[in-house]
Order: C-alpha cells, then sequence, then structure tokens
C-alpha cells in the first residue's frame, strides 16, 4: 500500500543517504561523464532555476529548445530532494530514453559525489504488467470473451487465427515463469492487443492486492513498491492524469513533480476524463456479468446495447449541440437503469467470495458504465457530447468528455507539491500566459510590449520581402539565452533559456505568400506545383507534414509521377520502418499527417527540407475544440483566438521543430499557407511562437538555397 498522507502533507520515505551535493555539482558531474560532454548556458541556467523552486516552494514553466539537454537540467537538481521526485513524460521515446540511456548514465556519474549509487524506477499503468490472476483464467476466458470480443465483420474469427492467439497466451504463460517485471514493454516479440488484454488487468477491475489470491506476486503492485523507494521516478501523462482524478493515491507521495512535453498534460488529462458508451463493451461486459445475474436482467443489458446500436446508427457524427437525441436519450436510460439493477443483484465483493476478481471484474465495467449513462443523461455545461464515426465506419461510440481541465488542473495538480513544468514550446505568440491559463495557473493581465518587441510585432505584421530576416527575433539573441520576457502570477514564475542552435544562421522559415489562401481540402494545385519546385531543389531529404491523409496521399502521388525520387507514405507501412529508411536513403521524401509532426527526430542532412501544407488549425467537426471556441464566443470573446489560433501554435512548433535537430543541421522551413505572412490577426502571433529562423517570403530565395544545400 502506498504510504498514507498526512494532514501537512504527503508522507516520504525516508531515504538513506551518504551526502548531499549541489545541483550544480551534480550537473557538472554528468556533464563531464558524456563523451564530448560540456557545460551549456541554458541547460545551467534551467538547473539553477529549479533548484530555486525547489528552495522556495514556487511552480516553474521553464521553455528550453531543442538542444538544451533539459532532461539531465531537471534530472540533477532533482536528487538534491528528500524523497521520491516523479518525472512525467509525454510520449514512450522520452521515456524510454530517460530509463535507458539518461538516468543510468547519470546515476554512474554522480554516484562519487553523493557517496552512494541513486535509483529509479519506472511506474506505468496497471494495464501494462502481466496480471497472474488474469492469466490463471485466461483459459476459460478465450473461447468467450477475452480473446473473440473483437470479431471480424459477419462472424467470429476463422480458426487459424484462433489458433494463433491460443500460441501467444501459451508463449505469455511460459513468459511468466521467468519475468521479474511482468512489463509489456519487456515482452519480445510482442502479442497482439487482444490476447494482452485477455491477461492484464485495468484498474478499475482489481480487486486489490490484499483480496487476489495472487496479491503477493503482483507485478503491478512490486512495480508501485520499488517506487516508493526510488530517487527518482519515471511516469507518463496518462497514468498522472488519472492519479489526480483518481485522488493521488497511485503515484507515490512527494514534494517535486517535473512535467516534461507540458504542452500534451492539458491534453491528456482531458483523455482521462473522457468516457464513451460502445455497443461492443456492453455486449463483452454483459456476457462477463451473466454468470452472477438472472437471466432477465442480464436481458436489459443486452436490450440496453441494441437501442444504443440503433440510436448511433440514426444519429450524425459530430458534437451534440441541442442535447441527446431521442433514441440515444433512450438508451441511455435503459442502460443506468440495467446496470444499477445488474449492481444491486451482484452486491458487494468479499472476502470468502468463491471467485472475487471475476466479480469485481463485472461490477467495475457495470458501473463504469452505469456512470457514463448518468453524465450523458445530466447534459452538464461542463460537458461536452458527440457521436463519433470513424471513416471506416468499423466503431461507432457516444462520447462525452470536460469542457475544460484547467480546473482540474488548479485543483489537484499543485497541492503538496512543487511542479516544474518544460517543454520546447511553452511560450507561445512570444509570452507564457496562453499555456499558463490552459495549466490550471492563474495568469497575470496583459502588459505592454517593450519597444523592441512592439519594432519586431510591427515588422513582422508588415511582412519583409526584400530578402531573409529573423523571425520575431534579432539574429543570435534567443540562441544564446533567450527573448520571451519572463512571466510572473501568483506562485509561479516562467523562464525560457533558448536553445544552443543559431536558427538564424542553421534555417531558414519561407511562407509562400504568393500562393492562394487555401480553401479546399486536400492539396491545391498551386500548392503543389510550389512543393515539387522545392523538393526538386533539394533532390529529395523531404519531411511532409500534412494536415489531412487526402493531402499527404495527393502529394505522395505527384512527386511519384513527376520525378524519380523515392516517396515514403505514412500508411503504406509501419512508421518506424519508414523513419528508417528516411534516414537511409538520401533522396526519399517522407509524407504524413498529424503524428509526424511530433514524433520523429531525423537529425543530419537526411532531412533538410519540412514542407507544411497548411497552418494546423483544428478542424471545425473536433468536438471538444469546437464546443470550447463556442464558450468562449458566448462569453463575448473570441473562440478563434482564444482555443484555435494557440491549438495551431503549438502544432506549428511541433513541426517545425523537426528541421534543427543537432548544432550542424542546415535546411529550410517552407509553409504553403500564405496566411502565415498575411493574416494581420494571428499571424504574427504564430511566427512569434516559432523558433527564430531568418525569415522570407520569396521563393527564389528558398529554392537559391536548397540548391546550395544540394551542392554541399
Amino acid at each position: 500500500m502506498s504510504p498514507s498522507r498526512t494532514a501537512t502533507g504527503p508522507a516520504v520515505p525516508k531515504k538513506r543517504r551518504a551526502g548531499r551535493a549541489d545541483g550544480g555539482a551534480l550537473l557538472a558531474a554528468a556533464v563531464g561523464a558524456v563523451p564530448g560532454g560540456a557545460a551549456r548556458p541554458g541547460q545551467q541556467q534551467m538547473a539553477e532555476a529549479i533548484e530555486r523552486s525547489i528552495a522556495s516552494g514556487e511552480h516553474l514553466l521553464v521553455q528550453a529548445g531543442t538542444g538544451t539537454g533539459k532532461s539531465l537540467a531537471y534530472l540533477a537538481p532533482s536528487l538534491t530532494v528528500d524523497g521520491p521526485v516523479v518525472v512525467s513524460t509525454a510520449t514512450l521515446a522520452l521515456q524510454s530514453q530517460l530509463v535507458d540511456h539518461d538516468l543510468p548514465r547519470l546515476a554512474d556519474a554522480v554516484e562519487p559525489v553523493l557517496g552512494r549509487r541513486p535509483t529509479f524506477a519506472v511506474l506505468k499503468g496497471r494495464h501494462h504488467y502481466l496480471c497472474l490472476a488474469r492469466l490463471d483464467s485466461s483459459v476459460e476466458d478465450e473461447p468467450d470473451d477475452a480473446l473473440f470480443d473483437a470479431p471480424r465483420p459477419g462472424g467470429t474469427k476463422w480458426l487459424g487465427e484462433a489458433g494463433r492467439l491460443g500460441k501467444q497466451v501459451q508463449r505469455l504463460r511460459d513468459w511468466a515463469e521467468k519475468t521479474a517485471t511482468g512489463d509489456r514493454d519487456e515482452l519480445d516479440p510482442g502479442v497482439d492487443d487482444q490476447v494482452w488484454r485477455s491477461v492484464s488487468m485495468p484498474a478499475r477491475e482489481c480487486v486489490g492486492a490484499s483480496r487476489c489470491p495472487f496479491g503477493q506476486e503482483c507485478f503491478a503492485e512490486a512495480s508501485r513498491a520499488r517506487a516508493r523507494e526510488a530517487d527518482i521516478v519515471v511516469t507518463n501523462h496518462s497514468l498522472l492524469a488519472v492519479d489526480m482524478l483518481a485522488g493521488r493515491h497511485i503515484v507515490p507521495p512527494h514534494k517535486l513533480l517535473v512535467v516534461d512535453e507540458a504542452h500534451e498534460l492539458a491534453d491528456r488529462v482531458s483523455s482521462a476524463a473522457q468516457a464513451e458508451l460502445v455497443p461492443e463493451l456492453i455486449d463483452r461486459s454483459t456476457r462477463r456479468a451473466r454468470p452472477l445475474l438472472r437471466p432477465d436482467l442480464a436481458d436489459r443489458l443486452t436490450e440496453a446495447g441494441d437501442a444504443l446500436t440503433v440510436g448511433l446508427a440514426e444519429a450524425p457524427a459530430g458534437r451534440l449541440t441541442a442535447g441527446l437525441p431521442p433514441a440515444l436519450r433512450e438508451a441511455c436510460t435503459l442502460l443506468d437503469a440495467a446496470t444499477r439493477a445488474a449492481l444491486e443483484s451482484i452486491g458487494d465483493v468479499k472476502a470468502d467470495d468463491p471467485d472475487p476478481v471475476r466479480k469485481q471484474q463485472a461490477k467495475a465495467v457495470l458501473d463504469e458504465l452505469s456512470a457514463t449513462a448518468q453524465r450523458l443523461l445530466e447534459e452538464a455545461d461542463h460537458d461536452v457530447a458527440w457521436v463519433e464515426k470513424p471513416e471506416n465506419g468499423s466503431r461507432r461510440a457516444l462520447v462525452v468528455a470536460p469542457l475544460s481541465v484547467a480546473g482540474t488542473l488548479a485543483t489537484h495538480l499543485y497541492d503538496e507539491r512543487t511542479v516544474v513544468a518544460t517543454s520546447a514550446t511553452l511560450a507561445l505568440g512570444g509570452r507564457f500566459d496562453t499555456v499558463a491559463r490552459a495549466l490550471g495557473l492563474e495568469a497575470p493581465p496583459p502588459t505592454p510590449p517593450s519597444p523592441a518587441a512592439a519594432a519586431l510585432a510591427t515588422a513582422a505584421a508588415a511582412g519583409r520581402t526584400a530578402g531573409p530576416t529573423p523571425v520575431a527575433s534579432t539574429e543570435g539573441s534567443r540562441a544564446a539565452i533567450g527573448t520571451v520576457p519572463a512571466t510572473e502570477g501568483p506562485g509561479w514564475r516562467s523562464l525560457d533559456v533558448g536553445s544552443p542552435f543559431d536558427y538564424a544562421r542553421q534555417g531558414i522559415l519561407y511562407v509562400a505568400a504568393h500562393l492562394p489562401r487555401p480553401s479546399v481540402s486536400g492539396l491545391p494545385t498551386a500548392a503543389g506545383e510550389e512543393l515539387l519546385a522545392l523538393v526538386g531543389a533539394l533532390g529529395g531529404r523531404t519531411l511532409g507534414l500534412f494536415s489531412s491523409r487526402r493531402a499527404a496521399q495527393q502529394a505522395a502521388e505527384l512527386v511519384r509521377a513527376r520525378t524519380d525520387l523515392p516517396v515514403l507514405l505514412q500508411g503504406e507501412e509501419a512508421l518506424p520502418l519508414l523513419v528508417r529508411r528516411f534516414r537511409q536513403e538520401r533522396e526519399s521524401c517522407l509524407f504524413g499527417v498529424m503524428s509526424l509532426w511530433q514524433g520523429v527526430d531525423v537529425p543530419g542532412d537526411a532531412c533538410q527540407l519540412v514542407v507544411i501544407d497548411r497552418l494546423p488549425f483544428p478542424r471545425p467537426d473536433e468536438p471538444l475544440a469546437a464546443a470550447r471556441a463556442a464558450a468562449v464566443d458566448a462569453g463575448g470573446g473570441s473562440g478563434f483566438a482564444a482555443v484555435s489560433v494557440p491549438i495551431a501554435a503549438v502544432r506549428l512548433a511541433q513541426g517545425v521543430g523537426r528541421l534543427i535537430r543537432a548544432t550542424g543541421d542546415r535546411g529550410v522551413v517552407a509553409v504553403l499557407d500564405s496566411r502565415l505572412e498575411t493574416a494581420r490577426g494571428y499571424g504574427p502571433f504564430l511566427r512569434r511562437s516559432l523558433p527564430p529562423f531568418w525569415y522570407t517570403t520569396r521563393p527564389e530565395v528558398a529554392r537559391g538555397a536548397l540548391e546550395r544545400l544540394a551542392k554541399s
């Protein structure tokens, strides 16, 4: 069990420390252990700011550009804190980098300074770990429940596939005898998702170690025990969000929380607070609960599932702005009544139940269905509901999510701990205010810009076309220490430590201002011709980031038809394979959609041109963004400026950031959307959210630079 909380704060396990060192000494030792490692001003500045926050208890927002070395900048001062420090990441890639590379190297480097070797642990959700109780009962589950819960259209799985899945379950049984952690990520080769679901346990279905026959051997409980004893605990935003919503009893009590990739936290909390009703889930829950229910109660659940299927078939996809349609309201009413009756019939889970695990599983899924149905029927102003129908039509759902999570974060994120939130994308439009509000921090009132900032904004709005000029920065200034002004609010402050990259010398931001404003979906003809000219000038080495799958496909077809360059298109092969080929094949182009905007890291000359087809505003049919914008409009503000523009700023900055990944990188970012230059209102805001590349709207300047790169 986790240490209990007290009235004065979280109970933190005591550490046996042979010595204490300041963060500067620890950082120096860590940097010195890296081959060719050298102190970086931004890294030192960030580490010192974190030490001050640890001492004062003041929360900190830190924008640290690519190449700053921010991982070591927050890990080193973390070792000065008594008790565990929790580091939360948004991506598995960063989590793996910390656990497999940064932390082992740090532990080796600082051991002589600390007089002991610091420890670290990974904490994931229960469903990431093998559940011995589920594995023990999986033979009974396989025919009707776990392995056949997602049948092929028109019937169950064919015999050969069922046999393949059965072999995977047997391999899991063999692995269970050998593994020390039960962590799915250590299983090589892996297994299908549906097989893993049959042997893992979601947190809501777990009976707890005290009532589980395998409680003393539980892999998930063992991971939590390791986390309570570690100096640094690495987790993810999704589990951090669940921990906050569940009363902070999953992640071990701690005094310092570091949120890396903090620009994604609010979205992960929204996802954690989201719920949905799917006919398949009702059917699966009914089959699981049927042995515990009278036949008439099980039939009522089936009837509710059938009603939901009909209601979803009749309702159009999209946000429900006028309340639940009658058919969906009837389905939710039937489901609420049926699940309540079923839960009352099943009763409490008791220690002497013949199978407490199965009983808890049945109760958990029914309780979740009941709560979601009631939430939808309530139609609260703070919730948004919509019907989801993917393009392939394979899965339909009725979804509900919170209109905003800022209040949730304000209430649960900062209590009893100091929070350091960091990312390369926190200062939107040159200020931290927007992200601060999204993270539940009270932002200060706006202040007039300084004369220098006003001059830069005026110049940006006027549009420079005489030649390349720096964007939202004087040349080289932000490369040294950053130019975003510090912001402070009640109990928090901000810092931009810049980047070691000399963006103004390493790259050009080219906006094709001569192109027509994009209007139709897909890739406009003029934008396609501009893409061909740019790709042809460089001879490949192009990462194309597109706003839709249709645009990416059209771009791939165009370049394949008009050039001999190899084009790799997302979806045609597994993404890791495509990225590896893109790195290795010098003349190749990689085209894809939103997952490429953040997930690709290709330093060197394999990627010297990043093309963005249009500004990544949320689509009008994105229910949450549309609802949030409508709420701002209703309050007298501008929903587009308050919601859509910041979303586009984060996405655009992440996409642009794919170009310069190392100090030797050079290249061009080409935005084929003239609005980045011509839109007087939001164009300057978006440009100030980007690294300070040299800026031009002249196509001959961009093509000339690419031709020189091609010859180098």
